[in-house]
């Protein structure tokens, strides 16, 4: 189980992200949005993909008709290997499966920064906060790259930008919510995945 978690830093004038934000209520992941991320193979040193692109809302099938492999949003064969490694993405319901799955295999709590995927409240001020869940094999993702268009924010005031209007790309954001007269800031977006 693999979470891509953000930071919330709330300051006056931010799936794991850092940024900041002004007069903001929520933050939240569009989930048939394309995701961009890079990755490498767990059991090599050298190999990368950068820069991959996927769409959770597209499952891709086993290559094999008689494969027991389940359908999943992202995949590659590494050098040498036969196996595809992939990415599956998890709704609520399978990401708590998944951690009771790890909690029963584990002396001690998973921890805490892996959850279930949230939206980013202005109450989780420089907190990390899970916003998407991931199952991986053989794939490990590390970084992770925006491209424009994968964050809703609602301002404080309840105005909704949309998607389209929400790039966070050059790591910052801004607009103004004229129904309710206020300002809405995002900064120094930062991200960081976790595996648990």
């Amino acid at each position: 189980l693999t979470s891509f978690q953000c930071i919330h830093q709330n300051m006056h004038t931010h799936f794991n992200y850092t940024h900041t934000i002004k007069l903001h209520r929520a933050i939240s992941l569009v989930r048939d949005s394309n995701i961009c991320i890079s990755v490498r193979n767990p059991l090599s040193d050298y190999e990368t993909r950068e820069k991959v692109v996927f769409n959770p809302s597209e499952h891709l099938e086993a290559e094999e008709e008689n494969s027991r492999e389940p359908p999943c949003h992202f995949a590659l064969k590494w050098e040498g290997s036969k196996k595809r490694s992939t990415i599956e993405i998890l709704d609520e319901a399978a990401c708590k499966t998944a951690m009771k799955k790890l909690n029963k295999g584990k002396k001690g709590p998973i921890a805490p920064e892996v959850g279930v995927p949230r939206i980013v409240t202005m109450d989780d001020n420089e907190t990390f906060v899970p916003i998407l869940a991931m199952e991986c094999r053989g794939i490990e993702p590390y970084e992770f790259h925006i491209m424009g268009g994968e964050f809703i924010v609602i301002g404080e005031g309840g105005g909704k930008f949309e998607a389209d209007t929400v790039d966070l790309s050059e790591g910052s954001w801004a607009d103004y919510d004229e129904e309710n007269d206020i300002s809405v800031f995002i900064s120094s977006f930062e991200s960081k995945f976790v595996s648990a």
